[in-house]
């Protein structure tokens, strides 16, 4: 009977050795699901990817679009000032004035509306980034380095400049 028993082990311990086998032989279907659950997966990122990298460029060339019409506008936005400018005191209470002034300070506003700024010169401190110098000027007002003067009004749309100011700085 003891030899049985020893029978019974050896026979059993194959067993679970040939079952442990058997376990870490995956089976063909279960590598098969989760080769393509990991496709699916980096495909998944993929696309994600590829949707936010859409988006991105879709307002990336919104943005080109929108300053291009800007850049566009603006010298309407400069006759309209010279013209006002350009008008004498008693003439500025005529109807056909003021209404010029009424569709000037619309249009400002619409720009405004939609993210264009004026850049902000006199009494500012040089900064190419902003301005264009276009000529060095004296004065008792401001120090050395301070705008003086603006010839052109810059704008900005949102971050970006569209326009830089053309300015006289204090030499």
């Amino acid at each position: 009977t003891e030899e049985a028993v020893e029978e019974t082990m050896e026979e059993t311990t194959e067993e679970v050795a040939e079952a442990s086998e058997e376990k870490d032989e995956k089976d063909p279907k279960d590598v098969m699901i989760e080769e393509l659950n990991d496709r699916l997966v980096r495909n998944m990122a993929e696309f994600d990817n590829f949707r936010k990298r859409s988006e991105k460029e879709k307002s990336q060339m919104f943005e080109i679009g929108a300053k291009s019409i800007v850049e566009k506008i603006l010298p309407v936005v400069d006759n309209f000032e010279r013209g006002l400018g350009a008008v004498s005191k008693e003439e500025k209470e005529s109807a056909f004035v003021q209404g010029i002034e009424q569709i000037y300070k619309q249009f400002l506003t619409a720009l405004s509306e939609v993210g264009v700024t004026p850049i902000e010169a006199i009494g500012q401190e040089f900064n190419p980034e902003f301005h264009n110098a276009v000529m060095q000027v004296e004065s008792e007002e401001y120090e050395s380095g301070i705008i003086a003067q603006e010839f052109m009004k810059g704008y900005m749309y949102k971050d970006s400049v569209v326009r830089h100011s053309m300015v006289g700085v204090v030499s």
